[in-house]
């Protein structure tokens, strides 16, 4: 299932997108209009949608409808750096021995099709495609066998980060974390559909050109471990986002550098999930 927050008609809910159309849950009482109570209310809530798919009612055509970020707000953006041994090798830095997480905070957050915003106080900004995952159920402590158990669905995720400003503090976070720079979607789908999170194909273009080309095979920590790997420190809570690291071919380095541009489309397909794509403009 594909599961999206939309506005129709001034009206912002939860829908699943079926080919070219959003099954549209409006009116019903079995369904929570936002996505962390849709999630929170598990497989009651997954089994209202899935009958108003196979009714072949409430539907709205895709492109009648503005698709926002899965999880417009997210309890907590964690990320992770330094996941893929090419892109370790394209930084010269050493291979970490444990995960090493960041923050991005959640005003960063913008959908697809939303446009990422070139930053009045800087012109070195950079893509990172990315997989990300949705946490389902509140949990700490939990084993990496039983990892998938708390993941609610895959999305695909753009670490926007403004390269000069994450070097002003040891954590990134603030180079992370400008408005626009958290691009998530376009959907979230459900782990039943994602066999094997740690076998996709990952590309990224910046218009025309093919700057990132991976598998998630390649992460050294995978989405399993992370959530081993964290719980062990935190409540992990429904609707949180984890972005499990960027593959080699960002734009800090390339020669010459290929930072973004106003007016550039970055486009990340991940198999099995779809497009993010988001378009640069100049701050307003």
């Amino acid at each position: 299932m594909k599961l999206v927050t939309f506005t129709y008609q001034n009206q912002t809910r939860v829908g699943a997108v079926v080919d070219d159309t959003v099954i549209d849950s409006v009116g019903s009482a079995d369904i929570p209009s936002t996505m962390i109570e849709f999630l929170s209310a598990g497989a009651g809530s997954l089994a209202a949608m899935q009958q108003l798919i196979d009714s072949g009612q409430h539907r709205l055509a895709l492109a009648a409808v503005k698709l926002h970020s899965p999880i417009p707000r997210p309890p907590k953006y964690l990320a992770i750096a330094l996941n893929y041994a090419d892109h370790i090798a394209e930084t010269g830095k050493a291979k970490p021995d444990y995960p090493s997480f960041f923050t991005k905070q959640n005003t960063c957050v913008i959908g697809s099709g939303d446009a990422i915003e070139m930053p009045k106080v800087s012109d070195k900004l950079d893509y990172e495609g990315e997989l990300a995952f949705v946490i389902g159920q509140r949990c700490r402590h939990v084993p990496v066998e039983k990892a998938r158990d708390v993941i609610a669905g895959f999305m695909i995720a753009n670490d926007v980060t403004v390269r000069d400003w994450q070097s002003h503090s040891p954590t990134m976070m603030i180079g992370k974390s400008f408005d626009t720079c958290g691009p998530l979607g376009p959907w979230l789908v459900t782990t039943d559909e994602i066999s094997d999170p740690h076998n996709l194909t990952l590309k990224t273009w910046v218009d025309d050109e093919l700057r990132q080309n991976a598998n998630t095979s390649q992460m050294l920590f995978n989405c399993y471990e992370m959530v081993a790997y964290l719980s062990a420190a935190m409540t992990l809570e429904v609707g949180d986002v984890i972005s499990t690291g960027t593959p080699s071919g960002v734009g800090v380095k390339m020669s010459p550098r290929g930072y973004l541009k106003v007016g550039q489309t970055v486009r990340i397909e991940i198999e099995g999930i779809g497009e993010l794509v988001n378009t640069v403009i100049a701050e307003p």
